[in-house]
């Protein structure tokens, strides 16, 4: 693992964002247990209050996300990622209160209405940390090993889909929800204290927010990120194509239960493995993505992934028994794994420092609002349009899922055309220019 971690800076924001993406996921599964279980056991609309914390989190990323942006390029990233993890910490630390409470304190409703208050100012919060620590890797990570750290990183969100999940239900019967809950609260404290021990000090000149008319104002800001980002041809190829890899996967995720009995004969239970099976293919894909990288360049492994990704999605929609598609399922997940990765060091590539708040802070809402735009369509096609579609041209045959999943996967394929185009002079370019970046006490 060592050789993975580039310098002593970056091995601490690792090791602070493995514990808090693990407590996230334990805290995820958490909130929909307590709703669905506890909390609203036996009621007919738990479901949908399940689905609430959804749409909380959706909110605040699509409303604060592109603000959120201006003011991480206008503040010092560290002190962000400190103050937002301590506002997190603070508040599901309130939330595990308000779970403590003697029965008969707070209704049901009222409680609800915490809970979706907490997420949706943890979500906001988060919406700073984000941006102001990808932004922050560029300043601790040489650019020709960035394609590595984001590599760990991306295999690190992975195995904490995976593992974190599964340990959410015994934590949450075996200690009770207010324990589960104070667990991630101190995943937080142990990531403000990693992020704190990073030592960087960066230019003045570098930290100020960029302003062009000599008015700084968070709407001119805002709009100036905008326009550099529209007249970014590598970063709109890339947001072009990140959304279709979103589109067929808000598709999978919406769907995929019903496919595993309706296409693979299998019963429901089996729908946890391929999510396993997925989240392995993606941690392989991650680490390889550097080394891929380094041999084909940024670009051209972010095209090659998207189009070996598209054809697996294809080649899945048409299985029909358990096994194969495991395994045509975790080798998918490969290259959507490092075009993910190699994701990261393009956009650095293509974004000046002043505007890497900004422009992450476009692509975090974008991707979220075409998830539950893929998730909502894809829903309402198989229950209506295509509910009883059962067809056979040309002794293919078709039903309503797998319909779905070839038209996500031929998405993904076109938009590897499209990005081989648009970005077949991304690896050659010159990245702009940024400010030196000290890093104190380094080797100490």
């Amino acid at each position: 693992m060592n050789r993975w971690l580039v310098n002593r800076s970056h091995a601490r924001l690792w090791y602070g964002q493995a514990v808090s993406l693990i407590g996230d996921a334990v805290f995820d599964t958490t909130l929909a247990l307590w709703v669905g279980t506890i909390l609203l056991r036996g009621k007919s609309w738990a479901p949908a209050a399940v689905a609430g914390v959804m749409v909380a989190v959706a909110l605040a990323t699509l409303v604060v996300g592109p603000l959120a942006g201006v003011f991480v390029d206008r503040w010092d990233y560290r002190r962000t990622m400190l103050g937002a993890d301590l506002v997190r910490a603070g508040l599901i630390g309130l939330l595990a209160v308000v779970a403590s409470l003697p029965a008969g304190v707070l209704d049901t409703k009222r409680t609800l209405v915490v809970l979706y208050g907490v997420v949706l100012l943890a979500t906001a919060a988060a919406q700073f940390f984000n941006p102001a620590r990808f932004a922050l890797i560029g300043d601790v990570v040489p650019e020709a090993q960035r394609a590595r750290a984001a590599g760990l990183g991306q295999a690190t969100q992975a195995i904490a889909a995976i593992v974190g999940p599964p340990l959410a239900a015994p934590l949450l019967f075996a200690v009770g929800v207010r324990w589960a809950l104070l667990a991630n609260a101190l995943s937080f404290l142990v990531s403000f204290v990693l992020v704190r021990s990073v030592r960087v000090r960066a230019p003045a000149a570098a930290v100020r927010p960029a302003v062009h008319d000599g008015r700084p104002g968070l709407w001119r800001e805002l709009v100036a990120g905008l326009r550099f980002f529209g007249r970014s041809r590598i970063l709109v190829a890339l947001a072009v194509t990140i959304l279709l890899v979103q589109a067929g996967a808000g598709s999978l995720n919406a769907l995929l239960v019903f496919f595993v009995p309706d296409n693979l004969h299998a019963r429901p239970s089996w729908f946890g493995a391929l999510g396993m099976v997925f989240g392995t293919g993606s941690v392989i894909g991650a680490l390889g993505a550097g080394a891929a990288a380094t041999r084909l360049g940024s670009a051209r492994t972010f095209c090659l992934g998207l189009f070996l990704g598209g054809v697996g999605i294809i080649v899945f929609a048409r299985q029909s028994a358990l096994w194969p598609a495991l395994l045509v399922f975790g080798l998918a997940a490969v290259p959507i794994g490092a075009l993910n990765t190699v994701f990261t060091p393009l956009v650095f590539r293509a974004t000046p420092r002043e505007y890497l708040g900004r422009v992450w802070a476009v692509f975090a809402p974008a991707i979220q609002l075409a998830t539950m735009v893929s998730v909502l369509l894809a829903g309402w096609l198989a229950s209506t349009v295509l509910r009883d579609l059962h067809a056979t041209p040309g002794g293919l045959r078709l039903g309503r899922i797998d319909v779905i999943f070839l038209a996500a996967g031929l998405l993904v394929v076109i938009g590897s055309g499209y990005a081989t185009l648009a970005l077949r002079a991304a690896d050659r370019a010159r990245p702009p220019p940024r400010e030196p970046v000290v890093l104190e006490n380094e080797t100490g």
